[in-house]
């Protein structure tokens, strides 16, 4: 069991964690493993890992509420990309209740500062107004649905940071639908995995509670600062690619070391 402050910690890891994916629509559950297992104290990487799902995809949801109020949800690609991203998370997260991931880790840490380059090579490519998924772009939404669901469900995130430039890639929309739509994903790969996590006992559902608690306030105020952005030329973007590369380098740090 933990303790009051425990709790307190993760309400207020739930609001940093929640104000990143309202922000950029990715990340936060990156943040969430780390902050859960490290800051908060659980003492199981896989429970922080199942209850991090459970609550990431809780605010990814509030976050994509306050994205459809705003109309920059493409429901459509949304849900393409996250019906096949729910049978990649379904059986990355069952690779990842079995195998140790530090070494893959490592090396996902690298494909993140890759999407990251390429985030800020594009920043001042704006995208197509009004782009929709369709018969043609359809197939390149579906594979890039899988493999981010893939890499969501093994190492037990949202994927939101592969799911922005994946549906930029495949329908070629703007970075603040792609953000508002990538939700519809993050939610649905997060509750894939946790349930998965769940069924194996892996889930806190109280420090779940309170991390969702807190991240409703910081998906709002995210949400809210990413429209004000989004009116900038490429700094969305540069903002997203910045945080790619904190996190990857926290990665690398803490996984260096497993992976020689």
């Amino acid at each position: 069991m933990l303790d009051t402050l425990q709790y307190a910690l993760g309400a207020v890891s739930g609001g940093l964690v929640g104000f990143t994916l309202g922000l950029v629509g990715g990340g936060g559950s990156i943040l969430a493993v780390p902050l859960i297992f490290y800051l908060v104290g659980v003492p199981s990487a896989h429970m922080a890992i199942g209850t991090s799902a459970l609550a990431v995809a809780a605010n990814a949801a509030t976050g994509l509420i306050s994205h459809a109020r705003s109309h920059t949800v493409k429901w459509r690609c949304g849900t393409i990309y996250a019906a096949a991203g729910i049978v990649g998370a379904l059986a990355g997260s069952s690779l990842g209740k079995a195998f140790d991931g530090q070494r893959l880790l490592f090396l996902f840490a690298l494909l993140m500062l890759v999407v990251g380059v390429l985030m800020l090579r594009g920043r001042a490519d704006q995208g197509i107004e009004g782009a929709q998924c369709n018969r043609d772009n359809a197939p390149k939404v579906v594979g890039f649905g899988f493999g981010t669901g893939l890499f969501s469900g093994f190492f037990g995130i949202g994927g939101g940071f592969l799911i922005v430039p994946g549906l930029i890639a495949s329908t070629s929309m703007p970075i603040l639908n792609a953000v508002g739509t990538s939700l519809v994903a993050v939610t649905a790969f997060g509750l894939t995995t946790a349930l998965n996590y769940a069924a194996s006992g892996l889930v806190d559902w109280t420090l779940a509670g309170v991390f969702v608690a807190g991240g409703a306030l910081g998906t709002y105020a995210g949400s809210r600062l990413a429209r004000h952005l989004s009116g900038t030329r490429g700094l969305l973007n540069t903002v997203f690619a910045g945080l790619i590369f904190v996190v990857a380098a926290y990665m690398l740090w803490k996984s260096a070391a497993a992976f020689f």
